[in-house]
């Protein structure tokens, strides 16, 4: 292999060791190229000798996806930057390691909103949120990373360098729907079928005005029923609806340094609105469907401005960093963070809730801290393990959890993607018809099974 390009030292191969699952994973090499050309060698040579090649950006993922114990691990920090802002066809073309939280405020800069908005945007690549198909909050009106991508340039491992685009047909009757838009194939997949090179991203106007509520209520049910009636309402156009419960809803308090704020809640939810010059904030419809709700109206807060929305995001931003820091002392014993994304249909959600509770209180553990995107029907729940033991227990209530979630037409895996920790319950969802489909695209595309080991399949 190329020494100039690829390590061997321990430090820096511990130093990608882990990501936001809890993980260690230590890899042979590390190879960091800093260019298409390098990254096409690395393969070429990873090819010839047959070399696992595991793909990573940032590293944020709770799913152990970019980390592996085989062969290298291929950082593409160093293949970014912005290589194109098209206003005439509203994109962008980016590399894989651009972060995409500084993208995003370069892009405002300019008059344009880059829409998905992960939590880790400060700290996750391009490449690795196309590959993971993140979304987050605003995923309520503006979907996943999925719909925004138009292209991809992407490196297979023999080599072969694919420039794939949307279709702009409206009819197309020409073989299996599968394979009409290759973008598709990629997105998502977690490094296991090729490497992206650059992306082509589509965007929107920025909006004029921007206001977060957050809306504290006594119960959780009453908190569930108001996301149900603003996601169903003819004249509410939210674009989140974030959900806190009584233990992330602490947290938010330390997160803002504010304890003595809505201590009578049980649950929080916090909404976004976002329109034109021309729109008016239907501030009065919000307080009046929270107040039919039942909601603790001396706590509602409003936020308006870039800064007051910044502290707004750190009442559902603080959860995760909290949790993952209230695991780390538990590395030592066995022990992690998990977390889990599955996702019901919204109208379910309570229901799946409740179903899962009631599988971690048979195995006598402590009720997770959930939060997360209740308008998707998508929360996610943390729990610590302090051991081993515990990480089992944890699991299997998860597994039960997850059984639930599949009978009430739910996901295992709505955001994260299934990496390697997740890989056990795929058969829960997807058919051993399905698997297979996705094997014989893996063989096709990668013969020799060396992107992305362990990840998915």
């Amino acid at each position: 292999m190329s020494n100039a390009l690829i390590t061997t030292d321990f430090d820096v191969r511990q130093s990608v060791s882990r990501d936001a699952s809890g993980m260690e994973l230590i890899p042979d090499t590390v190879a960091r190229p800093r260019s298409r050309a390098e990254l096409l060698q690395l393969l070429h040579e990873a090819l010839r000798d047959r070399t696992p090649v595991t793909a990573a950006g940032g590293q944020t993922s709770t799913t152990a996806a970019s980390l592996t114990d085989r062969g290298m691990l291929l950082s593409l920090r160093e293949i970014g930057g912005i290589h194109d802002i098209d206003r005439a066809s509203r994109s962008v073309r980016v590399g894989p390691g651009e972060l995409l939280g500084p993208l995003k405020r370069t892009l405002a800069a300019e008059g344009w909103l880059l829409a998905p908005d992960p939590t880790s945007e400060e700290d996750c690549t391009i490449g690795g949120a196309i590959a993971c198909n993140a979304s987050g909050a605003r995923s309520l009106r503006y979907g996943a990373i999925r719909s925004h991508v138009r292209g991809l340039t992407v490196a297979l491992m023999n080599g072969d360098v694919l420039e794939l685009r949307r279709p702009s047909l409206e009819k197309n009757t020409v073989g299996y729907a599968p394979v009409h838009d290759l973008v598709d194939w990629f997105v998502g997949s977690e490094g296991t079928l090729g490497i992206i090179l650059e992306a082509e991203l589509s965007l929107l106007p920025l909006p004029a005005w921007v206001i977060g509520i957050s809306i504290p209520f006594p119960t959780e049910a009453a908190a569930l029923a108001f996301v149900i009636a603003a996601r169903e309402s003819a004249v509410l156009a939210p674009r989140c609806l974030e959900f806190l419960d009584a233990g992330a809803l602490d947290i938010a308090r330390t997160s803002v340094q504010d304890p003595g704020w809505a201590t009578s809640a049980q649950a929080l939810i916090y909404t976004e609105l976002a329109g034109s010059e021309a729109d008016e904030p239907p501030l009065d419809a919000w307080l009046e469907l929270a107040m039919a709700h039942a909601a603790l109206d001396d706590d509602i807060r409003v936020y308006e401005g870039e800064a007051a929305l910044r502290d707004a995001r750190k009442l559902r931003h603080a959860v995760p960093a909290t949790m993952h820091e209230r695991a780390a002392p538990y590395r030592a014993t066995g022990g992690r963070r998990i977390s889990t994304d599955w996702a019901v249909p919204y109208r379910h959600l309570a229901d799946a809730l409740a179903a899962s509770r009631r599988a971690v209180e048979r195995r006598g553990l402590a009720q997770p801290v959930t939060f997360g995107h209740a308008g998707n029907g998508h929360p996610h729940q943390n729990f610590i393990a302090r051991d081993s033991a515990e990480l089992e227990r944890i699991t299997d209530a998860v597994g039960e959890t997850l059984r639930d979630v599949i009978a009430l037409g739910g996901t295992v895996a709505a955001e994260h993607g299934i990496g390697k920790i997740k890989s056990r319950w795929l058969p829960m969802q997807m058919s051993g018809t399905q698997r297979a489909m996705m094997r014989a695209i893996k063989h096709e595309l990668d013969p020799h099974n060396l992107l992305a080991q362990g990840n998915i399949l």
